[in-house]
């Protein structure tokens, strides 16, 4: 038998991660119909966020810009999970872009004619990761989606900025 990479072993395992998600997500459809499968995913969502800003809380330095960082962050997580994804700093580094290129959550999403769950829940996790990051630090750190692609949109393109930065 052949040696597989180790970057083909991850990538395999990404999918599978992604595999089990949509399983979880047809077992709850499936075993508690008076249970709506979108709000518990959205509530998975949210809770994986609080562990995101979690992991993302002991890698910031509060004395360096906060947007910038968080967004550095979301970059390197999504580029762990397959995504493609690149940071953009503004050149005071007040604001920072996250800009996704290709998604295979997408494409999954796509595959199972659940598109409309696509976005919701990106929107869930990055409000919750932000939530947690502000509750943990005091700050401001806002989100925003200019662009996503379950909308038609080539990319999506997310803005983070300190709130005084409106």
């Amino acid at each position: 038998m052949k040696d597989i990479s180790v970057k083909k072993k991850f990538q395999v395992l990404c999918e599978i991660v992604r595999a089990q998600h949509f399983a979880w997500y047809e077992a709850v459809s499936e075993m508690c119909p008076d249970v709506d499968p979108a709000e518990v995913a959205a509530r998975m969502w949210e809770v994986t966020g609080k562990e995101t800003a979690r992991a993302y809380l002991k890698r910031i330095d509060p004395s360096l810009p906060l947007a910038a960082q968080v967004a550095g962050h979301v970059v390197s997580s999504s580029r762990c999970m397959g995504e493609d994804a690149v940071l953009t700093v503004s050149p005071d580094k007040d604001e920072a872009f996250v800009r996704h290129v290709a998604c295979p959550w997408l494409r999954w999403h796509q595959a199972l004619d659940s598109v409309d769950q696509d976005l919701m829940g990106c929107e869930c996790w990055f409000r919750e990761t932000v939530s947690e990051i502000n509750q943990a630090l005091g700050t401001d750190l806002c989100v925003e989606t200019l662009e996503a692609m379950p909308n038609g949109d080539d990319s999506c393109l997310r803005r983070f900025w300190v709130g005084r930065n409106d």
